[in-house]
């Protein structure tokens, strides 16, 4: 039964065939017409040999068209598609052989012209073999897709590198009047890569050949150019070079300015991004010295700027910055001098391209904490705020205003121009208006105490080192504080103040003296409670040196009986004149030189531990300094070791002429104990202190041991100055520090 029913079905279904394919002619005469459609259609659509010109036969396209019509109302298109597609298959191989022999030959000469010839020929296959347009959209469509699924499947792996050489052809040259026409014959291959698919499958390639020429132009052109901006020049060499290209490349088949504009948008964005983010990494992998040569490269400042804004490489940069000073600025080869003045730089140059200041808070962090570390970093920035740096590079722009210290660290929400704080800031970056230099460099410490105390120091030692109570060099200190009033206030400079009082009053002074009793003598007095602590010395003036002192101060007491004087005799300068046998010698000594050629006026032949012990137990390099003075004058000479005789008469040639000669022997540094050792010192007397309490109560964060010794009288340190001498204990071995909790070292 169940065969029966097969049967008949499959009998109704091939007699609907049937009549459909005979169109109810009579007998087979409708197949027969059928069968000679099919075969005309299938023969003229079959892909035909390029190379054989057998193959290639005219074929009526009437008749082509009639019988396309006879398989539509057959309802066979569909299997005349399939039967077409696959005969395309099995023809493919002619096109891969010749894809062959062209890449062969191009592996072997690397000449771009071969792609090119290679890409034309193809797209003959592609129009040779291209259906009629009577089959429809439909059916080009689907050859389409199959030519190139096919194409793609032959082309080796090495074609993407040779068609991106040959992409790399086309692109314009340096000469504009060649670059036009260079760019415009390339018209023909753009269209063959655009029918052959090949635009969109190496699109990416495409892209790449126009970022690298993009970037080869902006490293050649930039690179080490900061003086002036170079963006206006690269946009202009966009516009002459990239965009013809991009024309032909992108948007050959556009009508109207319109349509040029949205082919054009999304790949002509790309390229301008990329532009900038060139630049933009150029200057980040610069940006070190380009600070180094500020203000000579502002242009190059201003591009960054400008890039910033464009591209999002603001963590870059940061990273490249503190990475460069790392490795080239922060650390122990590097003057002190150097790093400040790196970054003062620094700062100038991240306020151009970064007003709000991020940039500048997350660069500068680790400078100034290294800064911190140096023990010479106060004395450089107060020496140079006085006018005392030796090379006379100044950190402070001498047109920027003198103004009264900021206070960096508190938002001024009166203010009408205040901004919140931007998107990328840190927990800890507080916006506020830019500070001036001085104040920035101030507040690299907590306190501007140690700052006003090495202005006393520094103070000190430049009035001890003025001679003959030089009246314009005082004046010039005098002018150098009344500026610093107004940065740090009068009520901080008021001990600077007291000590230009004594060195005016010691003019005073000694005038008054030296009218009651004439004297060589003319000492400095200050006022021991408000100078700061000069090194002691056991130095004592021997013979003439002391009697004229004790008759200055008994001259001193009758004019002020109310006040004792306490020489400081290893300061000041004597002015000797030597009166030898043969010659004199006009000579300004520190006091120990004058000190040890005195005593040789009482016998000829001292040794060192003799001169040493006379004049009071001073330092052994020192006393062998003070004696070489006098043998490099030739007034001593060392007949053994550390013995040294009084030349009488110089040893030197009779014919040569023995003149009077004046000699000037420079001093060192008056001792003055610096800001930080005073530091140190106040510090030691709290060290009981905190040896007691980390003995009976254990490890202590800093913190805890800051809030205990506020209740110690007279203590008044800060918290950094605190965590120094602790960082300082540490490096003598005395404590140790674990998890920001320090313990002594037993």
């Amino acid at each position: 039964m169940a065969t029966e029913a097969v049967r008949s079905q499959v009998t109704a279904k091939w007699q609907y065939a049937f009549s459909r394919l005979n169109r109810d002619q009579p007998g087979i005469t409708g197949l027969l017409t059928f069968s000679q459609a099919w075969m005309l259609a299938t023969e003229m659509l079959r892909p035909k040999d390029l190379t054989s010109p057998e193959s290639m036969t005219e074929y009526n396209m009437d008749n082509f068209r009639a019988a396309v019509a006879m398989l539509n109302r057959c309802h066979r298109l569909p299997a005349l598609l399939e039967t077409f597609l696959d005969n395309l298959r099995k023809a493919f191989h002619l096109i891969e052989r010749e894809v062959q022999e062209h890449m062969t030959e191009y592996e072997r000469t690397s000449e771009t012209a071969i792609i090119n010839r290679l890409l034309q020929r193809i797209l003959q296959w592609y129009k040779a073999w291209a259906p009629p347009q009577d089959l429809g959209p439909t059916c080009l469509s689907a050859y389409t897709l199959n030519f190139q699924t096919n194409l793609f499947s032959i082309l080796p792996s090495t074609f993407p590198t040779a068609f991106q050489s040959l992409c790399v052809s086309t692109l314009p040259s340096a000469d504009p009047l060649v670059s036009i026409d260079h760019v415009t014959s390339s018209e023909p291959f753009w269209s063959a890569a655009e029918a052959l698919g090949l635009m969109d499958r190496y699109d990416s390639i495409i892209a790449s050949v126009g970022y690298e020429h993009i970037e080869a132009h902006v490293l050649s052109t930039c690179t080490g150019q900061w003086e002036r901006s170079m963006l206006s020049d690269l946009r202009s060499w966009m516009a002459d070079k990239v965009i013809p290209w991009m024309l032909v490349t992108y948007a050959r088949n556009a009508q109207t300015p319109e349509e040029v504009r949205h082919l054009l948008q999304g790949v002509g964005s790309r390229f301008e991004f990329h532009m900038n983010k060139t630049l933009c990494d150029l200057r980040t992998r610069e940006i070190f010295d380009i600070i180094i040569d500020f203000p000579d490269s502002m242009g190059a400042l201003h591009d960054l700027k400008e890039c910033l804004q464009r591209v999002d490489q603001r963590a870059a940069l940061v990273q490249s910055l503190r990475r460069a000073n790392r490795k080239r600025l922060l650390h122990p080869g590097a003057d002190t001098k150097l790093i400040l003045s790196q970054y003062v730089a620094t700062i100038k140059c991240l306020r151009i391209v970064d007003p709000p200041g991020v940039l500048l808070f997350k660069v500068a962090d680790p400078i100034r904490r290294y800064l911190r570390g140096r023990p010479d970093t106060i004395r450089c920035i107060v020496s140079n705020l006085v006018g005392d740096d030796e090379n006379g590079d100044s950190l402070v722009d001498e047109n920027e205003p003198i103004q009264p210290l900021q206070n960096v660290d508190v938002d001024d929400y009166s203010d009408p121009n205040w901004e919140p704080e931007p998107i990328d800031a840190g927990p800890e970056f507080r916006t506020n208006k830019p500070s001036d230099i001085i104040t920035t460099l101030v507040s690299i410490y907590d306190s501007k105490d140690l700052f006003v105390k090495e202005l006393q120091v520094l103070l000190a030692q430049r009035l001890l080192a003025v001679t003959d109570n030089d009246i314009e060099k005082i004046e010039k200190e005098r002018r150098n504080i009344e500026i610093l009033k107004i940065r740090f206030g009068e009520a901080a400079l008021q001990v600077c103040e007291v000590m230009l009082k004594d060195m005016s009053d010691s003019k005073r002074m000694d005038t008054h003296v030296q009218v009651q009793k004439s004297s060589v003598v003319h000492p400095t007095v200050i006022s021991r409670h408000f100078w700061p602590t000069l090194k002691t010395s056991h130095l004592k003036m021997p013979g003439q040196f002391q009697a004229l002192q004790e008759e200055y101060a008994q001259e001193f007491n009758v004019f002020k009986p109310d006040k004792k004087l306490r020489w400081l005799p290893q300061l000041g300068t004597v002015h000797l004149e030597l009166e030898l046998e043969d010659r004199k010698v006009d000579v300004k000594v520190p006091p120990l030189e004058a000190a040890f050629i005195e005593l040789f006026s009482q016998k000829p032949v001292w040794s060192m531990d003799e001169l040493i012990e006379a004049v009071g137990s001073v330092d052994r390099s020192a006393a062998l300094k003070a004696l070489i003075t006098w043998v490099d004058l030739e007034v001593l000479k060392e007949d053994a070791e550390d013995t040294f005789r009084l030349l009488e008469v110089s040893e030197e040639s009779p014919d040569v002429p023995r003149e009077r000669r004046a000699v000037v022997v420079s001093e060192d540094v008056p001792p003055v104990a610096s800001a930080q050792q005073q530091q140190a010192e106040r510090m030691k007397i709290y060290w009981k202190f905190i040896e007691g309490m980390l003995t009976n109560l254990g490890p202590l964060p800093l913190d805890r041991i800051q809030s205990m010794l506020r209740i110690v009288p007279g203590y008044d340190q800060t918290v950094e100055q605190l965590s120094m001498f602790l960082e300082a204990a540490r490096r003598e071995g005395l404590l140790l520090v674990r998890d920001g909790l320090w313990k002594l070292n037993r």
